[in-house]
């Protein structure tokens, strides 16, 4: 299994809203974000302070526009409070090198610390029970929420975690995973590779589903919104059909309103 600290060469992008989002969104997103105190770290708070939450946590650029899009669109569509933990404090990768300084540079473990501090956060301020979604590097970090930070479910997306980090297959809670069926990164996000996390997962006990996307490759949510699309361009990857990325976005909310009812 590829190490999570090894992801930078590979994880490129990663973002759940919805397709017709227009580039105002991210706008209306960063003005509406509460920056707020939790522990051992800060984050960024959207939505009901009495509503089921959501941990959304930063892929390898940091919190961006395109990461407050996803918490934003969440929110609206579900109904659900939304908090993105800034791991990276403050730092923002511009382009692929910078970012992947900046993961290489994150103590891992310290961060599922400060992601299980904003769990704690939301069920003492609020919400009843909290759910976890992370796209790439924060899909391998959801994987670890899930097992450690007291979460009541999990979607991971395209990101397996280091052994190091997290045993998949002692998570006790649902798990909705999404992967690309044309993810060409090995050990990290191939179809090969999650299948194999999921059956064992399967054989423990563990209530997982995975979805996976015959037309996608990794990072397939940028697809949504109109900035992930730009992203997509700008680092040349492919463009993933129009359905898929919606139909995950679909599946991702009738999952938390689920199991966060």
């Amino acid at each position: 299994m590829l190490s999570v600290s090894r992801v930078g060469q590979h994880c490129f992008l990663s973002t759940p809203a919805k397709r017709v989002v227009r580039r105002g969104v991210a706008a209306r997103a960063s003005a509406a974000m509460e920056k707020v105190n939790f522990g051992s770290g800060y984050g960024y708070e959207v939505g009901p302070k009495n509503a089921p939450a959501v941990v959304v946590i930063q892929e390898w650029w940091g919190v961006n526009d395109i990461i407050k899009e996803h918490a934003q669109l969440i929110s609206e569509k579900g109904g659900f409070r939304c908090i993105i933990p800034d791991l990276y404090k403050g730092k923002v990768g511009v382009d692929k090198e910078e970012a992947s300084h900046l993961m290489n540079n994150l103590d891992f473990k310290a961060a599922v610390g400060e992601v299980t501090d904003a769990v704690k956060y939301l069920r003492s301020s609020g919400s009843s029970k909290v759910g976890c979604v992370g796209f790439c590097m924060g899909g391998a970090l959801t994987f670890a929420a899930a097992q450690h930070a007291g979460v009541d479910c999990a979607a991971p997306f395209y990101g397996i975690p280091d052994p190091a980090i997290c045993d998949p297959a002692s998570i006790k809670v649902p798990v909705q995973a999404h992967f690309g069926e044309k993810d060409t990164m090995k050990g990290f996000s191939d179809p090969e590779s999650i299948h194999k996390v999921v059956d064992k997962m399967k054989a423990a006990g563990v209530p997982v589903e995975l979805f996976m996307y015959p037309g996608s490759g990794h990072a397939f949510m940028n697809g949504l919104t109109e900035q992930g699309r730009a992203k997509i361009k700008e680092i040349g990857q492919a463009e993933p059909p129009e359905s898929e990325p919606k139909e995950a976005f679909d599946r991702l909310i009738a999952f938390f309103k689920q199991h966060l009812a």
